[in-house]
């Protein structure tokens, strides 16, 4: 019996704009992207970083991510700054004719160039397969915003988006599809692992270390060793190396009357990388303590990130995960996971994070790698700081990182008065 017998398959199509912010301004230049040395930055920065570049500075070696003093100085380029306005605006028009080909229920909008579009009870209607109608739409919007896309096809929102990012750029049309017997001799020799959709730097070290280097070494790893390390992240990793995505795209369209708890916090100064790892835990603190304070679990973590007004920008996204948690390194895991994913090295000035899929806490689900005196342990733990925090106030228990320069918790705390939200 196949790992993929029992496994939906569904017609999943996504579509990414190519070098999105560089084609918008040759669109609006009636310019060339594929004959055009133009690149979107901060103009007058030489440090600063180029947020697009057309496919042309891209033939010539020069990355979309590139400090501005690395572009060789032979290559004569033109700069432009960026619209962010202009680029929402653009992206709306693509958005509106994804919804003329399927409905909002099976649209997925992943970010400001990128959707995911379940295709799975249109083809009959269209008379067509995947890949005909992929064609049709991308065609639909090089006519109607002379913009140029990419797609990848699969059977779930993984493989079709690794089909994309790995093989459909090099394909004459622009469209990679693969499926479920495609695994081993597609994903599997993907190497280095940042390569692979979800997985970070800091985290191809951490599996490097452990002698995993290509996607086969992880796919054919100790899962349960995985989940022990990483926990969900590990278990999902180990998931994702085999092709299984159980996710749909409905998932990720949650209702927004839904009960949640949020929390968002505008930086007093610009973060990076580097130090931002440490609001993002101190956040997920406050909104975890929340959660117990009710007596509640979620199933399904929100993150975002708001750049400086210098770049303007960010991303939102959400991940459902399999069992409802209060877990603090669970869902800090999960928000880390995003993060990683999606910041592209620019300054940030606010980080946004909802917790919703809410459920009562005396669901419990069984966790086969961790006891339960462990969790007894981590609970009576968690409920005893609660209690003198809301007893002494929220300054009363503080971790060594409060203390440190770039926290904010204990100053937040004492504009929040000290004792409740």
């Amino acid at each position: 019996m196949s790992l993929y017998d029992n496994l939906p398959r569904r017609n999943i199509i996504v579509i990414d704009m190519k070098s999105f912010f560089a084609t918008v301004e040759c669109v609006e230049r009636n310019l060339d992207p594929f004959s055009t040395p133009l690149v979107v930055a901060e103009p007058g920065r030489n440090g600063a970083m180029t947020l697009a570049v057309t496919p042309y500075m891209k033939s010539l070696g020069v990355g979309s991510r590139t400090r501005i003093y690395e572009i060789p100085s032979n290559i004569k380029y033109r700069t432009v700054p960026p619209r962010m306005g202009k680029y929402v605006e653009y992206s709306q028009k693509v958005v509106d004719i994804y919804k003329s080909f399927v409905s909002p229920d099976d649209l997925h909008i992943y970010s400001i160039d990128e959707c995911f579009l379940d295709v799975t009870d249109y083809l009959k209607m269209y008379n067509m397969t995947d890949y005909e109608l992929a064609q049709k739409i991308m065609k639909t919007i090089a006519d109607k915003t002379g913009l140029i896309s990419t797609a990848g096809i699969g059977p779930n929102m993984l493989i079709a988006k690794i089909a994309m990012d790995i093989e459909a750029k090099h394909s004459k049309d622009n469209i990679a599809k693969w499926n479920y017997e495609d695994i081993p001799q597609k994903f599997w020799p993907i190497s280095p692992l940042s390569d692979f959709w979800g997985i970070g730097r800091r985290m191809q070290k951490n599996l490097n270390d452990m002698g995993i280097l290509t996607i086969g070494d992880l796919a054919n790893y100790d899962k349960k060793k995985l989940k022990s390390k990483f926990g969900i992240i590990g278990e999902e990793m180990w998931n994702h190396a085999n092709g299984i995505d159980l996710a749909r795209i409905g998932d990720y369209n949650t209702d927004p009357k839904d009960k949640s708890y949020g929390h968002s916090q505008v930086l007093f100064k610009d973060y990076t990388f580097d130090n931002i790892g440490i609001i993002i835990r101190e956040m997920v603190e406050v909104l975890t303590g929340r959660l117990r304070r009710n007596k509640k679990k979620c199933r399904v973590i929100g993150f975002g990130i708001g750049y400086s007004k210098a770049y303007g920008g960010g991303f939102y996204h959400s991940r459902k995960i399999p069992a409802s948690t209060d877990d603090l390194e669970t869902i800090l895991a999960v928000c880390n996971n995003i993060f990683q994913k999606f910041y592209e090295d620019y300054p940030i000035r606010k980080v946004s994070i909802s917790l919703s899929g809410l459920e009562h806490n005396n669901i419990e689900q069984l966790n086969l790698f961790e006891s339960y005196d462990e969790r007894i342990k981590k609970k009576s733990i968690n409920n005893t700081v609660d209690e003198i925090k809301n007893k002494f106030g929220k300054n009363s228990i503080i971790k060594a990182s409060n203390l440190l320069k770039d926290s904010t918790m204990i100053e937040r705390n004492k504009k929040r008065g000290g004792h409740r939200e």
